[in-house]
This record gives structure tokens, sequence and C-alpha cells, in this order.
């Protein structure tokens, strides 16, 4: 088998991979059910990735993957080219729910090393020390899965949230705030999502 028709078969197998995780969910993902769903022996699939964590790495990093826009890299304006990153890194997630739960527990693969070289580069041309890079990525990261993982677990209707504001109200003299503000009702998640990045950029701005 030469290197061309391994690459196209390792290609296909990630795509079955992400197809199978939609349809299952990350526990449902079985080696024998992918071997079959790729018309292939069990030890043909192995010739190819050497167990199930090797094919959650590769279809966790596959969805990871960002295509910067042209000339991001040059761009004058380091808040928009952050935002653009994070705010595309958020929808790929989000686009692909069982990711934020393999995340953590994963080897970094070669598309999201590159996202976050990116990332750190575009900081440290923005005038963030190499003192505090470190703390700037490891906040956007934890702001990035945070709002995903939240975003996916509180995506309610609009019957839910009408129920969980009423009980709130009834409790309000617990919760004022939160009921004043209408806390479960909110359900802007770009918006919130934007606002709070605003947020953290703000913190982040080198000080004249």
């Amino acid at each position: 088998m030469d290197h061309e028709d391994r690459q196209l078969s390792l290609e296909r197998i990630v795509v079955t991979v992400v197809e199978l995780l939609h349809a299952e969910g990350v526990d449902g993902l079985k080696m024998r059910r992918l071997a079959d769903r790729l018309g292939a022996g069990a030890m043909s699939l192995y010739w190819h990735v050497g167990n199930k964590e090797a094919v959650f790495d590769l279809a966790l990093d596959s969805v990871l993957e960002y295509r910067a826009p042209p000339g991001i890299v040059a761009s004058e304006d380091w808040r928009e080219d952050i935002v653009h990153i994070l705010e595309d890194w958020r929808a790929g997630m989000l686009r692909h729910p069982w990711s934020a739960s393999l995340l953590p527990r994963r080897a970094l693969g070669p598309n999201i090393l590159s996202r976050l070289e990116l990332l750190s580069k575009t900081l440290s041309g923005a005038g963030v020390t190499d003192a505090d890079l470190n703390v700037a990525i490891w906040s956007l990261w934890n702001y990035v899965i945070g709002a995903t993982i939240t975003r996916a677990n509180f995506d309610l209707s609009d019957d839910d949230r009408a129920a969980a504001q009423q009980r709130l109200t009834g409790l309000s003299q617990h919760y004022p705030t939160i009921e004043r503000s209408r806390l479960l009702l909110d359900n802007d998640w770009d918006g919130a999502f934007r606002k709070g990045l605003d947020f953290l950029l703000d913190g982040l701005a080198p000080r004249p």
C-alpha cells in the first residue's frame, strides 16, 4: 500500500469517526462498529490507527482545524484577529458537541497547536509580555471551553427557560439580583460570548 492510498484511507477513517461520534456520542464509538461502517476488518483498521485513543485524537484534531482568512496574520487589529480565532474555535466545537468533552483529556494535535501558536503570536505582537503570555493563553482557552460546554448544556427551549425563570421569581427573596436581571431567560449566547471576550481582551490590552 503506497503513501497516497494510506493517506486517503486515513482521511476516510477520520470522516467516518466524526459521523459516528455525531450519531453515537463518545461512549457509543466502538472499533468494531467503525470497522463495519468502513467495510473493513478490524485488523485492517488497526493498520492505520493503533487504538481507540488514536481515533479520538484524530477526530478531535480534524474538527479543530482553523482556516484563517487571508491576511489575518498581517492584520493591524490584534483584537479583531483574536476574536475571529476564538469565535471560529467555539463555533467549530458547537458544530461537534462531543469535542468539548474530549479536548481536556486528549493529546494536542497539530491543528489545535497551530491555533494556539497563532493566538500566541498575535498576543505577543500586540504587546503581551512573555511573562504574561501563558496566563493569557490559558485564560482564553478556559473561556472558550467553558462557554462551549455551558452553551451545549443549557440549550433549553423557550418554555423551559420561562418555567425556570418563573420558579426563580417565586424564590426572589433568596436570589433577588439574578431574578431581577432575568438571568434564566437570557439566551443571547453569541452576544454574551463576544461581550465577555471583550472584557477579557480589555484586561489583556497593554497598558500605555
